[in-house]
């Protein structure tokens, strides 16, 4: 028996599916977990690695089938995969059957609800980052100057008594410009290049 347990979160805690994928019989030596990946990734090392220790006569265990796959499509591909191998998927205790078409209209249900999970779960993120931006709580990072500082440097530079290139601002201003004064992004004067000229001829 291979195991397989998943959570979208680096945080989250996957005791409860460890403990249930030990229940039937799984070793803990050959289970394989991802965290931090949403089940609507196909990519993921742990599933990856679970499915290759899959051999002829091998069950695949997972606790619920959204651990498995979040898409109908990933849920029938890796289904239709462990089926041509001869490898069973144990779906929390019971065995998918795909010559069953009960089963099968049951598991294409589950994988049709676990899509709509991820989706709503999407939607809603969309929906909570729209809000907070509206809010003005999404503004990225904090600037490295503040309104005082960026008014003392376009002082400084009107007054004539630094280059742009000698102010304290102006490597900043070309890693973060939107946060930098306009002033710090002309050209010295006594740095512009001169145009060049053609020599006259005789």
């Amino acid at each position: 028996m291979i195991g397989y347990a998943r959570g979208s979160t680096d945080e989250q805690d996957l005791a409860t599916q460890l403990d249930a994928l030990a229940e039937p019989g799984v070793g803990a030596d050959r289970i394989y977990v991802d965290k931090g990946l949403t089940g609507t990734n196909r990519d993921r090392p742990g599933l990856a690695q679970a499915l290759a220790a899959c051999r002829a006569g091998d069950e695949l265990v997972v606790t619920e089938l959204d651990r498995l796959a979040r898409s109908v499509a990933d849920a029938h591909d890796i289904a239709n995969e462990l089926t041509a191998r001869a490898v069973k998927l144990n779906l929390g205790g019971s065995i998918y059957d795909p010559t069953n078409s009960m089963g099968t209209l049951l598991f294409t249900v589950l994988a049709m609800v676990a899509e709509f999970e991820a989706d709503l779960a999407r939607m809603q993120t969309r929906e909570d980052m729209k809000i907070a931006k509206a809010k003005g709580r999404l503004r990225g990072k904090k600037p490295k100057l503040n309104a005082r500082q960026e008014a003392h440097l376009v002082a400084l530079h009107k007054a004539g008594e630094h280059t742009s290139a000698e102010l304290p601002g102006h490597d900043l201003a070309r890693r973060r410009p939107h946060v930098t004064p306009a002033c710090c992004w002309t050209w010295p004067t006594a740095r512009r290049p001169r145009p060049f000229l053609r020599p006259s001829r005789p």
